[in-house]
């Protein structure tokens, strides 16, 4: 989020389109002039996007004072796979792009994707860093969920390779009194068989088979 201005994105999805609007709120206690020059729908990882048709229009923001800039666009387009909003603006005329954090999903064909759960219990140590021991793989319909633990209690970063294909990540979670952790990335298809879990500062991945 700027310092000067909180832009968030509030929309519903619905089976041909997505509508909503861009909610603009002052962060300080001065009032700033927001320029919305183009807004995109992009997808999570950066490989495909689509221009949202919205005019650019120039606004007044007040501290404490939500105001809405509304937009609607298709999706039918789109291929299977996790989207966000981006929009290009100018606070008092500095330009930045802007990436609200909410996102929305097309859905996988049902029999495409990989689904259950996968006990991995395999780990891999940081040099220099923790132990971090990979738990269970959770194959759903719209994403994985892997899980760990590291001792002692430090974040990892994880990526994942399924064959040889880099799989996106949509989001981390971490506890520091536990030493737990959750990432959250796109699904699993069948088609694939091996993923291999690679844990940032460890010597080697960590691989699963798929059944």
């Amino acid at each position: 989020m700027d310092e000067r201005v909180s832009i968030r994105a509030h929309f519903e999805r619905f089976p041909a389109t997505v509508k909503g609007a861009f909610v603009l709120r002052g962060a300080d206690r001065n009032p700033h002039q927001v320029r919305i020059e183009a807004a995109r729908v992009r997808e999570v990882g950066g490989r495909a996007n689509q221009p949202i048709d919205l005019d650019a229009v120039t606004l007044d923001v007040a501290p404490n004072l939500d105001l809405f800039v509304p937009f609607e666009f298709p999706i039918t387009e789109l291929s299977a796979g996790w989207y966000g909003l981006e929009c290009d603006v100018a606070i008092d005329g500095v330009a930045e792009s802007v990436r609200p954090p909410k996102r929305f999903a097309v859905p996988w064909p049902r029999a495409s994707v990989r689904r259950g759960n996968v006990n991995v219990n395999k780990a891999a140590q940081v040099d220099g860093g923790p132990k971090v021991k990979v738990e269970q793989l959770e194959c759903g319909g719209d994403a994985i969920r892997v899980s760990y633990t590291a001792a002692p209690p430090a974040p990892a970063v994880l990526h994942f390779l399924a064959d040889d294909t880099v799989v996106p990540l949509l989001d981390t979670e971490f506890d520091e009194e536990s030493g737990r952790g959750r990432v959250t990335a796109y699904p699993l298809l069948r088609s694939q068989s091996r993923l291999a879990i690679q844990v940032r500062g460890a010597p080697s991945a960590i691989e699963v088979r798929l059944p």
